[in-house]
């Protein structure tokens, strides 16, 4: 169990003051389906955004565990899944590859906006043929004088219509496997560029996602991220930031449903006693208490390694197969547990597991992570 220090407990309780006025009307908004200005400009003030970036760029300089437990703090507090995905999309996306892999001009221009939440981030990875093998994408990137020409598409580009920069990932050898990859950072107006309509989904629906198409689109090389043939490196390294920031979230959600789940348990009575004290309901609630706990503490473990500079390619894919399918069986279990109310829209725990269907999915989907790991044991 980590010890937190007076100053990280700090900031996570800064968070959960924004709780309540980011969550107000959440369930009205997810039906909407909308981004809301309004709640983002309640994060800008809250000043999470910029949790991991160094203070010279206007962030708060904070380490990756520490950035790991505010953000725990925000699934806790936020009943908005979007605004919380949205978050975690734009620090690592655009954020975490820019202070890492950036130039020196590329991180005075656009990380101040990254940190202050006034320029939202966003990257394009996945096409619609290729699907979780990002190295066979067919986006091209060609060399014109100093500046490249990009042609294609992407797909399923969270915060894509709201994002006012995007790292694009493009081949420009497309004999080159992982070698052949670059990052480009594009902005939204760049003529060539177009950003498609919202499209609607099934959870997650205040998160904005979109297709991305470019056609001729010119790109000055000076926005290149870190260096051409040096995709794969910049999105490895993100990836996994990625998946610790929004999987703690989930985390943070899983202990919010836990302790209303206890709550009900203990107030709902059924043929004269609270429903909690039924073995087959008790049950249902230790199993959530063993997997949050279990998904928590994998999470960190991992983070710690991570920042001690360890290879966590096998506890990256257990970590993150463990908390979103740990979250899938969590926010079934409210419902059932709910009974009639949990299938209604207006207690949110529908909404919840719509939400946690989404981490089986995104950074990677669960079949993904076993083929990883069973690839680290030596199997196939």
């Amino acid at each position: 169990m980590i010890e937190w220090n007076a100053d990280q407990v700090a900031l996570r309780e800064g968070v959960a003051q924004w709780g309540a006025d980011l969550s107000a009307d959440h369930i009205e908004r997810d039906e909407e389906g909308t981004f809301s200005w309004e709640k983002w400009r309640l994060v800008q003030q809250s000043g999470i955004l910029g949790l991991p970036f160094d203070e010279e760029w206007g962030g708060l300089g904070q380490d990756l565990l520490t950035t790991m437990y505010v953000l725990e703090g925000l699934g806790e507090y936020c009943r908005d899944g979007g605004v919380n995905f949205s978050v975690t999309a734009s620090m690592a996306s655009t954020g975490v590859s820019l202070q890492r892999f950036g130039s020196d001009e590329l991180r005075k221009t656009y990380l101040p906006g990254v940190c202050s939440g006034e320029t939202i981030g966003a990257h394009a990875i996945t096409e619609s043929e290729g699907g979780s093998d990002a190295t066979s994408m067919l986006t091209r990137a060609e060399r014109d004088g100093d500046h490249f020409v990009l042609n294609g598409s992407k797909t399923f580009v969270s915060n894509g219509p709201v994002a006012d920069v995007f790292v694009v990932y493009a081949s420009t050898n497309p004999e080159g496997g992982p070698l052949g990859m670059t990052a480009f950072l594009v902005e939204r107006d760049t003529p060539g560029f177009e950003i498609g309509a919202p499209v609607k989904k099934m959870g997650l629906r205040t998160a904005p996602l979109s297709d991305l198409f470019f056609d001729g689109c010119r790109v000055p090389a000076s926005q290149v991220v870190g260096r051409v043939g040096g995709g794969f490196l910049v999105l490895d390294y993100v990836m996994k930031r990625e998946i610790l920031f929004s999987f703690i979230v989930n985390v943070g959600e899983m202990q919010h449903r836990l302790e209303r789940c206890i709550d009900y348990a203990k107030t709902r009575t059924q043929f004269g006693k609270p429903i909690g004290a039924y073995q087959a309901v008790a049950n249902k609630i230790v199993d959530m208490k063993i997997k949050l706990e279990t998904s928590r503490k994998w999470l960190y473990d991992t983070g710690q390694r991570l920042a001690n500079g360890d290879n966590v390619t096998v506890d990256m894919a257990i970590a993150k197969l463990l908390t979103s399918e740990s979250n899938v069986a969590s926010s079934l279990a409210a419902v059932q547990l709910f009974g009639a109310n949990g299938y209604m829209a207006e207690y949110g725990m529908e909404k919840e597991v719509r939400n946690a269907v989404a981490g089986t999915i995104y950074s990677g989907t669960s079949e993904i992570q076993y083929n990883r790991i069973a690839s680290m044991l030596g199997l196939g």
